[in-house]
């Protein structure tokens, strides 16, 4: 196995070879303090806990290539308690009793909105890493920078795919809960800009396992594709329903279908479902090999989104220190609004007006043989995708042999 020294050292070399614009090092004393609030206890200190580790490794490699401007840097993280309502003033305590330099906020779409207040009253630069919601960036008025991928790329990959397979008429299907109503809405609205004809937004509880009125539904409308948003207990029901009525869309595509849980709900019946990953350990993003070996070596796992996203953040802020050559937040403003790169997370490209993330991509994967295939886009892509969704009386029993 690797040893983390030498999986830190492949990571530190991928570090200076990603950064864009390197400026030469102004004198200063003294590291710099890079802060951060992340829920540390609480309810979602566990959601937390991979992207915190995502930004030690970030640290870890930045101060392996000598830091930024020539100092080291040092990572300040206060403890929210998972109580979003004190993520603001935390924000402040960081800024103006902390006197940190640079702010990277936290995971989770709740915080990040306490985190923009405290940023933007106090005009300083915030790297959001872990904020996906697109309607946090409406608030935002220029200080604010996007990593994480926001919740709109999800419906994006999803409607382009069915327009790219020849689709006429979506059924698009959301739980009943903030993040999949915002991906389902604006998939929605997608379809109608893209000439599909989607109707309205079907909503359906969480925990739903009756999904026979929704097959009714799409039966009637001859829906060439079945898009949904929710988990995977629920994607697994789905499919159930399409079994148990001999239904086939000709393209299934649903959250929740890559995570283990939705095979192991439903076995074989899971092949040749469509699902979405913002990250895996196998995509092929600049940089992601390394990062993914040196996580593994550090932390006896490989990582998931949250690792991702922390260390994505870090990246682009360390990007933009180097671009603009100094702390100053204005000087780091302008550097962000033009910044273009690649992260283990995907691209880093966004609207210089809100600060939103524009070049992120969701990947789509295909359960072929029981695991998770990245089939689309084309430069994301692992495999080739398996069309069309057959039907129940075409399937074969996989031999476990092969």
């Amino acid at each position: 196995m690797r040893t983390v020294a030498a999986a830190l050292a492949a990571l530190a070399m991928a570090f200076v070879t990603g950064v864009a614009g390197a400026q030469t090092p102004v004198a200063a004393t003294g590291p710099i303090r890079v802060g951060a609030v992340l829920a540390q206890s609480g309810i979602a200190a566990d959601y937390a806990a991979e992207y915190r580790k995502g930004l030690l490794l970030w640290l870890e490699a930045a101060n392996a290539t000598g830091g930024l401007l020539g100092r080291t840097l040092e990572l300040q993280l206060l403890d929210d308690r998972s109580e979003s309502a004190e993520t603001e003033a935390l924000y402040r305590k960081l800024i103006e009793s902390s006197k940190v330099d640079l702010l990277i906020g936290p995971w989770g779409t709740a915080a990040t909105l306490g985190a923009i207040g405290a940023a933007e009253r106090t005009k300083r630069v915030l790297v959001n890493g872990g904020g996906a919601g697109r309607n946090l960036h409406r608030r935002a008025r220029g200080w604010v920078k996007q990593v994480a991928t926001p919740y709109s790329a999800w419906a994006e990959a999803a409607i382009t795919a069915a327009r790219e397979q020849g689709a006429k008429r979506v059924m698009v299907l959301a739980r009943n809960d903030p993040v999949s109503r915002e991906m389902g809405t604006h998939a929605v609205e997608l379809a109608a800009r893209s000439g599909l004809q989607a109707g309205t937004l079907e909503m359906f509880a969480p925990g739903t396992t009756a999904f026979a009125p929704f097959v009714d539904k799409a039966r009637a409308a001859a829906v060439d594709a079945w898009i949904a948003f929710g988990q995977p207990i629920e994607a697994a029901e789905m499919v159930k329903t399409f079994k148990w009525l001999g239904y086939a869309p000709t393209l299934f595509i649903a959250q929740g279908v890559a995570a283990p849980a939705f095979v192991k709900q439903v076995g074989q019946d899971a092949e040749h479902a469509i699902g979405f990953a913002a990250y895996t350990p196998g995509l092929r993003t600049r940089g992601n090999a390394a990062f993914v070996s040196a996580f593994t070596a550090k932390f006896s796992a490989a990582p998931g989104l949250g690792a991702a996203q922390g260390y994505a953040a870090g990246q682009v802020l360390a990007e933009a220190v180097r671009k603009a050559g100094s702390l100053d937040q204005g000087a780091l403003r302008a550097a962000l609004d033009t910044l273009q790169t690649e992260t283990p997370l995907g691209a880093y490209r966004i609207d210089s007006l809100t600060g939103a993330q524009l070049g992120a991509r969701v990947a789509l994967v295909q359960i072929q043989r029981g695991r998770p295939v990245a089939i689309w886009p084309p430069a994301l892509a692992a495999g080739k995708a398996r069309l069309p969704y057959p039907r129940w009386n075409e399937r074969t029993l996989l031999d476990p042999r092969d």
